[in-house]
């Protein structure tokens, strides 16, 4: 976890008031005296010695940023009554319309954004090749060297002032941050339009400048982004608004559409629309339904279609450099695979090796992560400095390794040139004569989707030797761990393919004498075990690379190998993306509750004191709440004469409070007056904005003599509010709190003659950091 210093201790936080719905921008009480959130951002991340007991911030993309939670229950207030009941038949019909048509134009747009991805950086990166290319030809050693290093770095500066300056919340996949939205969890910036240019551009400038990275994870991102920006009615900021999107301006609605444009991202990356709706259910989301099941199939349809039919468009030459090679499918081969015991003992054997390899993996990539926040804290030059560090080395192996390898003869009978004088093609000349080879320049010297077609390939057995697939192993496994967490838009599945194919088609080339599936299928087996030794993930994986390759007859060979290598990566520890969520400090809920939660019951992590208002109250009560406090929820209490007696009338937002607030429907006297709310406002004014364009409290303002006058807070009170008895397991609670998708859960006194609520339960009350904080002396495994 990420770290930040004892004495944030949350629990202490909460004892003044404190509560976990932070927006970042407010000052809090601590002691009687306030500080100021960003001190507590200004410390030093990732130190051994400290512990992360805050869920109010966490690492987004390269920074330290504030977030809060999202709240995808219904707020079923008078408002929202009333817009229900007068809600006509054409007015649903016209909701479901558009949200059919919105993931129509996510499935489109995504579609479109992958193509233009792969256009740029095929004629980016064949443009640097080729160059480097006839330098080499002419015996330019070191002209060549400098060509490509230039180029090189020249690219990976553009792509890290882009996040380092721009959009550091583009930084990385953005897979643990979009998985961790769909958990319920918000923060800044993180699917802003910006964050989606940035992702777009860095994307191509990083995978073009030769960096051991894929444009697949940030693809996910991307889909994100874009069903965030319409989902929200545009943005405000850049002049790109839509009122008739107004229907959607919820988070329950844009949790639909984020799921739906995360399985397009990965449907338009690896074009395989199946794998993507897999992907969005076994990774990404945290909440399923059929109407959802049926959306995302239909978006990642659209994208297959937009792609088929634009990759055709480029098949007549139209798209520069750009051909098949752009969009990876890898048609290893048509033939049967037959397999003998031989082959089921090394396909175990792969699957072991993935696994371990896999977890290695996740943990030098947990280091390297936690080394390079230190650099990253320093400011966005150093960020850049380090990624310009890394190009260069990058860039030194990419052009230093080959020399290590000897000249091969060209095999007779090839059906394409030998040595390849351009880009494409598997034969590199390098620093061979006519009629030879350099293996590993082949690997090296070629795009990633290339190097990965190259060793699917089952042309040629002998096409690389073995030592050279173990340097080439050996380079991506490290620079791929390296890589990963600089300031660049940056994914994992690529590298992971490379390393993963590279030791499957060795193990392969050993037992070519006695086993019966060639080295491609070796080598596809291979890069599945590394795959579910990372990401362990086992369905979605398995149809992903069956659509990559088009061979529906591997199967059972390929479920074999992922659910070995997932068994044995788990006996060491978490998936890489989980594994991130929990290194950035998201407080991502589990779906089962920890074991030690049965030893606790609600009301033992409830904190306290409660701050309520009554269901008719001072205004200048309310104000003061909302400036001391950061509450994002308030329990409204009715008390005698409204009621009998003092009883739970349900819960108010913070949002919907400054709302009211602005429209200044006070009263002189304590009384009701929700009918003249009724009349002056609809459920739409209420309704949650975008990303930054909250009202807030200091957009207020209420005249002194205000502050003494009355608000009815009946008709924007969630009368339905979920709660729960004081004396319920802890852990039933935390299941019902994430499957409800809440951001409140209200705990009610078991007995009567006691006030009417106990307390809220909120994110972080189900917590690790914060339950083992509040009872060190519970065991976490017991």
């Amino acid at each position: 976890m990420y770290q930040f210093g004892d004495y944030y201790q949350y629990h202490k936080l909460m004892e003044n008031n404190v509560d976990i719905e932070s927006e970042g921008t407010e000052k809090m009480e601590r002691n009687g005296s306030a500080f100021d959130e960003r001190d507590m951002i200004r410390e030093p991340l990732l130190l051994k010695n400290r512990v992360n007991t805050t869920s109010q911030i966490a690492i987004v993309g390269a920074n330290v940023c504030p977030i809060e939670s999202l709240d995808y229950e219904i707020i079923e207030n008078d408002l929202f009554k009333q817009d229900w009941r007068s809600r006509k038949k054409v007015q649903i019909f016209q909701y479901v319309v558009l949200k059919w048509t919105l993931v129509l134009l996510i499935g489109l747009a995504t579609g479109l954004v992958a193509f233009f991805n792969n256009i740029a950086v095929e004629n980016i990166a064949g443009f640097k090749l080729l160059l480097t290319s006839n330098l080499m030809l002419k015996q330019n050693y070191y002209q060549a060297f400098a060509a490509l290093a230039g180029c090189n770095v020249v690219l990976a500066t553009c792509a890290a002032v882009l996040c380092a300056y721009i959009a550091p919340a583009a930084a990385g996949s953005g897979i643990p941050e979009v998985k961790a939205y769909l958990n319920g969890v918000d923060a800044h910036s993180i699917l802003a339009p910006s964050t989606l240019f940035v992702k777009i551009f860095g994307s191509i400038f990083g995978v073009a400048a030769g960096f051991v990275v894929g444009k697949e994870g940030p693809m996910v991102h991307t889909g994100a982004c874009i069903a965030n920006l319409l989902g929200q009615g545009g943005s405000r900021k850049y002049h790109m608004t839509w009122n008739w999107l107004r229907f959607f301006k919820n988070d329950r609605d844009r949790r639909d559409l984020i799921t739906c444009g995360a399985a397009a991202g990965v449907a338009a990356a690896f074009r395989a629309p199946v794998g993507g709706v897999l992907f969005a259910l076994e990774e990404a989301a945290s909440w399923w339904r059929s109407a959802l099941l049926w959306r995302t199939f239909f978006t990642t349809a659209v994208v297959a279609v937009v792609l088929k039919s634009l990759i055709e468009y480029c098949k007549n030459g139209q798209c520069g450099l750009f051909g098949d090679g752009g969009l990876i499918m890898f048609n290893i081969n048509n033939s049967i695979p037959a397999y003998n015991t031989v082959d089921l003992l090394a396909i175990m054997l792969l699957g072991i090796i993935g696994g371990i390899f896999g977890s290695i993996y996740n943990y030098l990539v947990d280091k390297v992560l936690r080394t390079y926040s230190i650099i990253n804290e320093r400011g966005p030059g150093f960020r850049v400095l380090l990624v310009i560090t890394i190009s260069i080395l990058t860039s030194c192996c990419a052009y230093g390794v080959p020399w290590l390898a000897r000249c091969i003869p060209c095999p007779a009978h090839l059906k394409e040139e030998c040595p390849t004088k351009g880009r494409s093609g598997s034969y590199k000349s390098f620093q061979c004569p006519d009629g030879h080879y350099n293996d590993l320049a082949s690997l090296l010297l070629t795009t990633n989707d290339d190097a990965i077609r190259s060793l699917f390939s089952s042309l040629n057995t002998n096409e690389f030797r073995i030592t050279s697939l173990i340097f080439f192993f050996v380079a991506m496994y490290f620079l791929g761990i390296i890589t990963y967490g600089i300031a660049i838009p940056s994914g994992l599945f690529i590298p992971v393919i490379l390393a993963g194919a590279s030791y499957g088609r060795l193990v392969g080339r050993l037992l070519s004498p006695i086993a019966n599936l060639d080295v491609g299928l070796f080598a596809l087996l291979g890069a599945a075990s590394f795959l579910g030794g990372t990401m362990r993930m086992t369905v979605s994986l398995c149809v992903i690379l069956l659509e990559l390759t088009n061979n529906l007859l591997m199967l059972p060979l390929m479920m074999l190998v992922l659910l070995i290598s997932k068994t044995v990566a788990d006996c060491f520890n978490k998936g890489v993306y989980d594994q991130i969520v929990i290194m950035k400090g998201l407080p991502f809920l589990e779906a089962h509750a920890e074991p030690y939660m049965r030893q606790l019951v609600a009301g033992d992590v409830v904190s306290g004191p409660l701050m309520t208002f009554s269901g008719v109250e001072k205004v200048g009560n309310i104000v003061h709440s909302l400036r001391m406090t950061s509450h994002n929820g308030f329990p409204v209490i009715d008390e005698p004469p409204i009621s009998d007696a003092p009883e739970l009338c349900g819960l108010v937002l913070r949002s919907h409070l400054l709302v009211l607030l602005k429209g200044k429907i006070f009263t002189q006297h304590r009384r009701l007056s929700g009918a003249e709310t009724l009349k002056r406002y609809h459920a739409f004014d209420f309704a949650k904005a975008g990303s930054g364009k909250g009202l807030k409290l200091e957009d207020l303002e209420i005249e002194p003599e205000e502050m003494e006058m009355f608000v009815d807070l009946h008709p924007i009170t969630n009368t339905s509010p979920y709660t729960v008895v004081e004396t319920m397991s802890l852990a039933k609670a935390a299941v019902a709190f994430r499957e409800l998708g809440l951001r409140h859960l209200c705990v009610v006194p078991k007995t009567p003659g006691r006030p009417p609520i106990v307390g809220i339960l909120t994110r972080h009350d189900f917590m690790p950091e914060h339950i083992l904080g509040l009872y060190p002396h519970i065991d976490p495994h017991k």
